[in-house]
């Protein structure tokens, strides 16, 4: 391997061409014009990695269906605070899309977004309970007034046909209906971010760029080592800024910034697994995100839809997750990824938070040993008629839940995402998944105030995320007139077609 004598010098680099970087690289750019942008991605194209259509779940997360983000208090309330949060965050990624759309013309709506409806579906007395209580609990606020409520199983059948053909009659069931949910295709969007960005002046997109290590300068910048994987050849980049959004492959780059607030930080990565419908008759015959709870004793990331995809323009039909073992990192990855991320700092912490939770380990390992017709069993409970030979198993993208040291604890697995950034702001990390995607551009903005607090205060920049956000600075929760005024702009942006 020769060292190419390559260096580059830009204000921000951004490590991955996913949805993350796109975003904020795009935010930036918009924010303040005059910075030099440098994207290094280790792929030969964006979004081939966690934002890909195929291996990314998070498609329209908006906690609208999703009963995972509602959990039931020891009190029997139920707990809405993080949909609350959640909704409000998809409301704000609309707003920046319909001006990535209507005002930059980056790409049309119809590539990325589209209206499909959301439903919650249980079966059983107790979970009917918990699903009304939970409907009771979200229509108070703004955000979810327009969900509906059913019992009547002529309704659920007119809703979901697929669903409750062959089910038993006898059985009590419920659900739920949000007409306003959409699909998202976060590769289509991450794409047609990076392909504008590539025409703006001073930004500069490198593939085949992979990131070996980043080192802090003595003159206050960052120094990072590169393998063009083409080439052979190593390369330097140097940058006031770095932010770190390359997915599972994160954690193992912000272990080598050595920034203190990395410290106690590590990772338990999981697999994904889907069944894919290959009859063109049942794909047709389903037009709904479905979602259910999880299985007694299963994890929250292990919650089962039965979903609508609108992939590349072609409609598609997934059920699952099924989840797996599995030490790679990235999809792509080493088998090597888990080991090579154990450090001082963080072994206690995930050794602790390993025997906290053996019935991840147990339930990983479960799903890994299923044969096709175990998948099919658990089809069955949401398509009674299935027929298995109509579905294949597809292989979707790693996730690397993030693990945290806790004083109490130990270590803590924490199933949603998180920011890490540096005490001066220079760097920037993105860990975890779920809901991930769905809420990008709220994250970026978290990125943004850590990172450039005295410049998202100045006028120039309020200014101009008031124009990318209509919203911004305001809150959507408790807020009937700014949900109603912003739900109407970004339907029409984004052609969305749902009945108001």
């Amino acid at each position: 391997m020769k060292d190419s004598k390559i260096k580059t010098k830009s204000d921000v680099i951004l490590i991955g061409a996913g949805i993350m970087s796109s975003t904020l690289a795009i935010l930036l750019k918009e924010l303040d014009p005059s910075l030099k942008i440098t994207i290094l991605e280790r792929l030969d194209a964006p979004a081939r990695e966690s934002s890909n259509a195929w291996n990314n779940a998070g498609t329209g997360h908006s906690a609208f269906c999703e009963l995972n983000y509602t959990p039931e208090k020891p009190d029997g309330s139920i707990d809405i605070h993080k949909a609350l949060h959640i909704a409000e965050s998809y409301e704000v990624s609309k707003e920046f899309w319909s001006y990535l759309v209507g005002t930059k013309h980056v790409l049309p709506a119809k590539k990325f977004i589209h209206t499909v409806p959301h439903f919650s579906f249980v079966w059983g007395e107790k979970n009917v309970n918990f699903l009304k209580r939970r409907f009771e609990a979200l229509t108070k606020d703004p955000l979810f007034e327009p969900l509906v409520y059913s019992e009547g199983i002529n309704q659920i059948t007119e809703w979901m046909p697929l669903v409750m053909k062959g089910r038993d009659p006898q059985t009590p069931v419920a659900a739920t209906k949000m007409e306003l949910g959409t699909d998202v295709n976060f590769g289509a969007l991450s794409r047609g971010i990076i392909s504008y960005l590539e025409t703006q002046d001073n930004v500069s997109v490198k593939f085949h760029e992979d990131v070996r290590d980043l080192e802090r300068e003595k003159n206050g910048l960052w120094n990072l080592t590169s393998t063009n994987l083409e080439t052979q050849m190593t390369e330097h980049h140097e940058a006031d800024f770095v932010f770190i959004g390359a997915g599972g492959g994160s954690l193992p780059l912000l272990e080598k910034s050595d920034i203190p607030e990395a410290d106690g930080y590590g990772g338990f990565p999981v697999s994904g697994q889907w069944l894919r419908c290959k009859n063109p008759e049942i794909i047709e015959s389903h037009f709904a995100k479905v979602y259910g709870l999880a299985s007694v004793g299963s994890p929250p990331m292990s919650v089962p839809h039965l979903d609508t995809r609108i992939i590349d323009g072609k409609k598609e039909l997934l059920y699952g997750p099924y989840a797996g073992f599995t030490t790679k990192f990235l999809k792509q990855g080493s088998y090597f990824d888990l080991v090579r991320s154990l450090e001082f700092t963080n072994i206690y912490p995930m050794i602790s938070a390993g025997m906290h939770n053996l019935s991840l380990t147990k339930y990983l390992i479960t799903q890994a040993m299923q044969s096709h017709d175990d998948r099919i069993d658990a089809l069955k409970e949401y398509f009674p008629n299935v027929n298995k030979d109509d579905w294949e198993l597809v292989v979707a993208g790693k996730r690397v839940q993030v693990i945290r040291a806790d004083q109490e604890e130990g270590g803590v697995l924490e199933f949603g995402t998180e920011v890490i950034s540096s005490k001066d702001g220079s760097l920037a990390a993105l860990l975890g998944a779920s809901p991930g995607a769905s809420t990008t551009v709220a994250i970026m903005l978290e990125v943004l105030q850590d990172c450039f607090p005295e410049k998202m205060k100045s006028p120039t920049w309020l200014a101009k995320l008031k124009e990318m956000i209509p919203s911004y600075g305001e809150t959507f929760i408790g807020n009937p007139e700014l949900v109603q005024k912003s739900r109407a702009y970004t339907k029409q942006t984004l052609k969305l077609n749902y009945h108001s």
